[in-house]
C-alpha cells in the first residue's frame, strides 16, 4: 500500500468493525473476540452420540478442523463464514460463526464437535467495509463442509498468485490463510539449486500477510512457506506446503515503476499478491511490476538504477506522486523529481510513459483508514504534477476519470480513500494496455499475455 502497509490499516478496521455483522437468529459473538461464535442447539457436542461408521470394524477419521477456500470477491474487506449443522440453511441450524475473515478462507476448529462435524455445511458473504453485503451478494448456498475445502490441516495455506501473473514482482508480498487463531507467522524463502535448495529469507509476518523488502533480480526457480506462531514465537503449526515462483531469465520488455498503487492491493484487507487489485492485471500487454508500497518519487529516484536497470525495459510507466502531495511534498518538487527518472531513462535508452497519478479522499482517509490527513492545498500540488505530466511527449492521464465533482478520489471507486479498488485498478490497467499497443505495436505484437482475470459482482 502507499504508506501504511494492510496490517496497519487492519488494525484500525477490525476495531471499527467488530460491532457490525450480519445477525443470524441468535448467533453471539465469542467473548475471546476471535470472531468465532458457538451456538447451543439443545445438545452440546460432548452429549452428541458417534455416527455409527457404515464399514464395521473402521472408525472413519474424526473431522478436526477444516481450511476453507473461496474466490475472492471485488470490494469485500471481510468476510462472513457460517457453519451449519446440515443443509438446512436456518438461524436455528447454525453450528459456528466467524465474522472478521479478511482474506479468501479461513481454518475452521470442529474438534468439540466430534463425528457430527462430518454432515455440517458452511456458507459465506462477503461484506463491505460497514458490514453489507457486497453489491447484490448474500450469502452462497450451503456446500457440505468438505467440499471447498481441506480437511485436518496442519498449517497455513499460500493464497498468492505469482503463477498467473505476466511476470515475478520485483517485490513480491507473501499472504495466506491462517492456521488455528495465529497472529503472527514466519516464511522461508528458498532458491532451487544444483547443489539443492538455499534458503535465502526468513521474514517475520503478521496474521496474513508479509511485505518483502528485499527484490528478486536473479533469474531461477524459488519457493516459500509459511508457519503459523504463539504469542512467545514458538511453532503452533507445521509448515505450509511449498509454492514456487520464477524469476524470469529474460528481460521485461515493459515495466512499471511507482508506489502502492502500481505494487497492487486494495479494499484495505487484499494484499498485492493477488491479481484483483494489481492494474497490471488487467493490461492487454503484460508489464512487469516495479512497484514499492509507500514509495515516494524520491524513493522512485533512488532506487532506479538498482531496480530498473536489471530488468532492461524499452518501455518504462511511471506513475508516482501520491505520497508526495499527500505528506506536503511541494508540486515543485515531485516535478523535479519526475524529471530526473525522464533524463535518466532517456540516458539508457528508455522509453518513459508517465500516468497521472489518481486524486485521495481525504474524508476516508482519515475516518476509515486512520491516515493522517492531507494538507488543505494538496490539490493545487495535484494539479501542478498533472499539468506537467500531460505536456510530455508518452502520457496517460488515469486521473481525471477517477475523481469527482470536488476533486477527490470518487468515494465508489476506493475503501480506505487513498487507494483505487477494482473498478479503479481495472481502469488503470485498460487504458495503459491500450495506449502501449497503439504507441508500441513493435513491442506489444512480440508479447504474449496471460488471461486476465475476471470477477463476479
Amino acid at each position: 500500500m502507499v504508506t501504511v502497509k494492510k496490517t496497519r490499516l487492519l488494525a484500525g478496521v477490525m476495531v471499527l468493525m467488530t460491532a457490525v455483522t450480519i445477525h443470524m437468529g441468535g448467533s453471539v459473538q465469542a467473548a475471546d473476540g476471535s470472531g468465532a461464535v458457538r451456538i447451543k442447539f439443545g445438545q452440546t457436542a460432548a452429549q452428541t452420540q458417534p455416527v455409527p461408521s457404515e464399514n464395521k470394524g473402521q472408525e472413519a477419521m474424526p473431522i478436526k478442523n477444516v481450511q476453507l477456500v473461496w474466490k475472492e470477491i471485488p470490494s469485500a474487506v471481510r468476510y462472513q463464514v457460517v457453519i451449519l449443522k446440515s443443509a438446512e440453511d436456518t438461524a436455528a441450524n447454525i453450528a459456528l460463526t466467524y465474522n472478521q475473515v479478511y482474506t479468501n478462507g479461513v481454518t475452521v476448529d470442529l474438534s468439540s464437535f466430534g463425528a457430527e462435524a462430518a454432515g455440517f455445511y458452511w456458507k459465506v458473504c462477503p461484506l463491505d467495509y460497514n458490514g453489507n453485503p457486497v453489491g447484490n451478494r448474500h450469502f452462497s448456498k450451503p456446500k457440505p463442509i468438505t467440499e471447498g475445502g481441506t480437511v485436518n490441516v496442519t498449517a497455513p495455506r499460500p493464497t498468492t498468485q505469482f503463477e498467473r501473473m505476466d511476470y515475478m514482482p520485483l517485490y513480491p508480498v507473501f499472504s495466506w490463510i491462517p492456521y488455528g487463531k495465529a497472529k503472527q507467522h514466519e516464511v522461508k524463502v528458498y532458491q532451487v539449486t544444483d547443489q539443492g535448495d538455499k534458503l535465502i529469507r526468513t521474514l517475520q509476518g503478521g496474521e496474513y500477510d508479509v511485505y518483502e523488502d528485499g527484490g528478486y533480480t536473479l533469474p531461477g526457480k524459488y519457493y516459500w512457506q509459511v508457519r503459523s506462531l504463539a504469542a512467545d514465537g514458538g511453532p503452533l503449526s507445521g509448515w505450509s506446503e511449498k509454492s514456487y515462483f520464477t524469476v524470469e531469465s529474460g528481460k521485461a520488455p515493459i515495466a512499471a515503476l511507482g508506489d502502492s498503487i502500481t505494487h497492487g492491493g486494495g479494499a484495505m484487507s487484499v494484499s498485492p499478491g493477488y491479481l484483483l487489485y494489481d492494474w497490471e492485471s488487467y493490461s492487454q500487454v503484460p508489464v512487469k511490476n516495479l512497484g514499492v508500497s509507500g514509495n515516494t518519487t524520491e524513493a522512485m529516484l533512488e532506487r532506479f538504477e538498482r531496480d530498473v536497470l536489471p530488468v532492461s525495459p524499452r518501455v518504462l510507466v511511471v506513475m508516482g506522486g501520491v505520497n508526495d502531495y499527500r505528506a506536503g511534498v511541494f508540486g515543485a518538487q515531485t516535478v523535479a523529481n519526475l524529471q530526473a527518472i525522464k533524463e535518466k531513462c532517456d540516458a539508457y535508452g528508455i522509453i518513459v510513459v508517465f500516468l497521472t497519478p489518481t486524486p485521495i479522499n481525504p474524508t476516508l482517509m482519515v475516518s476509515r483508514a486512520h491516515i493522517e490527513r492531507p494538507p488543505y492545498d494538496w490539490q493545487v500540488h495535484q494539479q501542478y504534477v498533472n499539468d506537467w505530466i500531460k505536456r510530455q511527449q508518452y502520457h496517460v492521464d488515469v486521473a481525471t476519470a477517477l475523481t469527482d465533482s470536488l476533486g477527490n478520489l470518487r468515494s465508489n471507486y476506493t475503501t480506505d480513500g487513498l487507494h483505487p479498488d477494482y473498478y479503479g485498478k481495472k481502469y488503470i490497467g485498460e487504458q495503459v494496455g491500450r495506449y502501449l499497443q497503439l504507441h508500441f505495436a513493435w513491442i506489444t505484437n512480440t508479447l504474449t499475455k496471460k488471461p486476465i482475470p475476471t470477477y463476479s459482482y
